[in-house]
């Protein structure tokens, strides 16, 4: 006798969560809910025919290193039209640090292969210090990768990468990045979301968008 009730009760539970399934995932973006319009707008690279993604990342942020495997396998499988740059927040104190170790890297060519592993040095394995990490400890890191101390320590004592990092500081100023990680395209629009996975869902969306609005 109380298994009609029961059934109806079920069904009731189920239908918002098949309206929810329902919704296509290519629906209309809503300013305001899934992106912010840049009030300063401009990519960080010239874009040369390209669509820009930039991530704006810590190595010292949590959710960074959380975020990271998902999204280095989007990435892998962005098309060939649409670049992906990675730009360390300079914020100041181990920030700054932390975003000359990464463009020292980029500058000795080992920053792509050592990305990852850096993260995990930091929130996994404790083999780097978040806080003031010297120029020996980075050098040493990156010596496993094949750069000899000498030009590692070189490189981030040079101006090419303290220019690197000022601007990366710039763009996170200009674009007002609440934090860490941010997805910003083509420096027009900065992804908002509920999770990683909506980050992502939205960010493809508006790719695609960019990508309609360029082939008209």
């Amino acid at each position: 006798m109380r298994l009609i009730p029961r059934l109806l009760l079920s069904l009731l539970v189920m239908l918002p969560l098949a309206a929810y399934a329902a919704t296509p995932a290519n629906a209309p973006l809503v300013e305001g809910k899934d992106y912010e319009r840049i009030a300063k707008p401009g990519p960080f690279q010239p874009l040369a025919g390209k669509i820009e993604v930039v991530e704006v990342f810590g190595y010292t942020c949590p959710h960074c290193a959380h975020f990271e495997p998902q999204l280095e396998a989007w990435a892998a499988k962005l098309p060939a039209d649409v670049r992906f740059t990675p730009v360390p927040a300079a914020f100041g104190g181990a920030w700054d640090a932390w975003a000359l170790a990464y463009y020292a890297a980029d500058e000795v060519g080992v920053a792509k292969r050592s990305h990852a592993a850096v993260f995990k040095a930091l929130h996994e394995q404790g083999s780097l210090p978040m806080q003031n990490v010297s120029a020996d400890e980075l050098a040493t890191f990156y010596a496993t990768y094949g750069v000899s101390a000498d030009r590692y320590k070189q490189a981030l004592r040079g101006d090419a990468v303290q220019k690197k990092v000022a601007d990366a500081r710039a763009f996170a100023q200009r674009t007002q990045v609440p934090g860490t990680p941010a997805l910003i395209i083509n420096g027009q629009y900065l992804v908002r979301g509920t999770s990683f996975e909506d980050q992502l869902r939205i960010a493809s969306q508006l790719i695609s968008e960019a990508r309609a609005r360029r082939g008209r």
